[in-house]
């Protein structure tokens, strides 16, 4: 782990906007990126990489780059994942490790000029990272929100720089059950060796010109007055944080002052004024997506946007499940009804009828297509005819039974029957045609029954 010295102090000698909970899982992923497989490429060419705009996106799979600079557009919208420690000057995406302000950046760039782009989601869940490049990545997701529509989701995590992008969107944020959110401040950290140097036997000399050129080193005492100067910047950039912060969710900024870098659950986050509903993330898509697909007006991010009512979003995002739900059941009815009739009218059924009604209602051969099932029907014996009626035996009642098309019922075959005059197939039908059925076919004209109330069809009454 030779490369991790580097990069993690870098990021601890600094100001941080990280949740201060997270120191932990703020070196393990430090420590991850050093020892990954790519980490000369991740570390060594970040820079010359990020500005090179023209290969920027890999254009093929097989380019090792395409997991790590993930593109993900579905049912029109990009998913931007902000996960794991925030990295200034980094254009990668590592899974929930880390993820570089630079690749953000280009994400949502590219995402703005995508015309098969209708939505930019911001997928959280992050303790934060540093402060260099954070604020200027959210005055570009503020600047640009009303190019297109964008939501930002905390799942489950959305810490201090992680909150502050979160909150560029506007009121239009959510968050899981289990999410958190908040720890809106600003910490750094001053290391000193100067008592464990002493026991070794090893002192440090500085020669140096300029009075505060060796100021906060890390083999001296930290004195009181260099100490007040780092306070004086710490409070400089907490002061731009939560200015950022009312900013962006139309706060007063003694409202985000009063958080006091606290981190807040869905419930008391909603009370705070951070985010605005609860929610899954597989729901609040649901609902992105809808409400992107209709186009509303209420897509809009301005300052003014007051966001969506927790009763108005659970109700949007059950109505969306339910018309896909009913759509879904109409183009299975269609496709159940097309197999049916592509089966029972096939030659091989003509000498078959019952048996290739059996088949096409079997649910066990669902998956068999309608062609596999006429190949199975045609290997059957074919059925035995029904006796001729003698002459002028039910003359009368022959000529009143017609179908919608003009067809003798002793010529319709099963699927005309069940399919009435054509509107949909009969609830109840038992394929009573004054023939006797044995019991596999009263199962078959049971199982047409279900089919008809599943797929929605209108019941008629059997003529008296």
């Amino acid at each position: 782990m030779a490369n991790n010295a580097p990069l993690l102090e870098q990021v601890t000698q600094n100001a941080l906007l990280i949740d201060e909970g997270a120191a932990d899982l703020f070196r393990a992923s430090i420590e991850h990126i050093a020892a990954h497989e790519h980490s000369a490429d991740f570390l060594g060419t970040a820079v010359s990489m990020a500005s090179d705009d023209e290969n920027f996106w890999p254009t093929t799979d097989n380019d090792w780059r395409s997991s790590y600079r993930p593109y993900v557009v579905k049912d029109g919208i990009l998913q931007i994942p902000i996960m794991g420690v925030l990295l200034n000057r980094f254009p990668w995406q590592l899974g929930r490790w880390a993820t570089g302000y630079t690749y953000i950046e280009k994400a949502l760039q590219r995402g703005l000029d995508d015309g098969n782009v209708k939505g930019i989601a911001f997928i959280h869940h992050s303790p934060g990272g540093e402060v260099a490049g954070c604020f200027e990545l959210g005055d570009k997701i503020y600047g640009a929100r009303n190019q297109k529509p964008m939501r930002a989701f905390s799942a489950d995590a959305a810490y201090s720089a992680s909150y502050l992008l979160y909150s560029s969107v506007g009121k239009r944020g959510s968050i899981s059950r289990s999410g958190g959110v908040g720890s809106i401040g600003v910490v750094t950290a001053h290391v000193e060796y100067s008592e464990a140097l002493k026991q070794e036997g090893i002192k440090v000399t500085f020669i140096f010109a300029g009075k505060h050129k060796v100021d906060g080193n890390a083999y001296e005492k930290l004195p009181e007055s260099v100490k007040s100067r780092i306070q004086e910047r710490i409070n400089r950039i907490y002061g731009v944080f939560t200015a950022a912060v009312a900013r962006n969710r139309s706060m007063d900024e003694a409202a985000v002052r009063v958080t006091e870098a606290l981190t807040y659950d869905a419930s008391d986050a909603i009370g705070v004024g951070l985010v605005d509903r609860v929610g899954s993330l597989e729901d609040e898509m649901v609902l992105f997506s809808t409400e992107v697909a209709a186009g509303e007006e209420q897509m809009a991010n301005d300052a003014t946007d007051k966001g969506i009512p927790q009763a108005t979003h659970d109700k949007a995002v059950a109505d969306a499940r339910a018309e896909g739900k009913a759509e879904g059941l109409k183009e299975g009815a269609i496709a159940a009804t097309a197999r049916i009739k592509t089966i029972t009218s096939s030659d091989a059924a003509k000498t078959r009828p019952s048996a290739a009604m059996k088949l096409a209602l079997n649910d066990k051969l669902a998956a068999v297509d309608a062609d596999g099932i006429v190949e199975m029907l045609a290997d059957m014996p074919e059925e035995k005819a029904a006796a001729p009626a003698k002459e002028g035996e039910g003359d009368d009642k022959n000529k009143a039974k017609k179908d919608g098309e003009g067809k003798d019922k002793a010529t319709r075959s099963h699927f005309d029957e069940a399919m009435g005059d054509g509107t949909g197939i009969k609830a109840g039908y038992d394929g009573d045609d004054g023939d006797d059925k044995d019991d596999a076919e009263k199962l078959s004209n049971s199982i047409l029954a279900d089919y008809a109330g599943a797929s929605g069809g209108k019941a008629k009454k059997k003529a008296a």
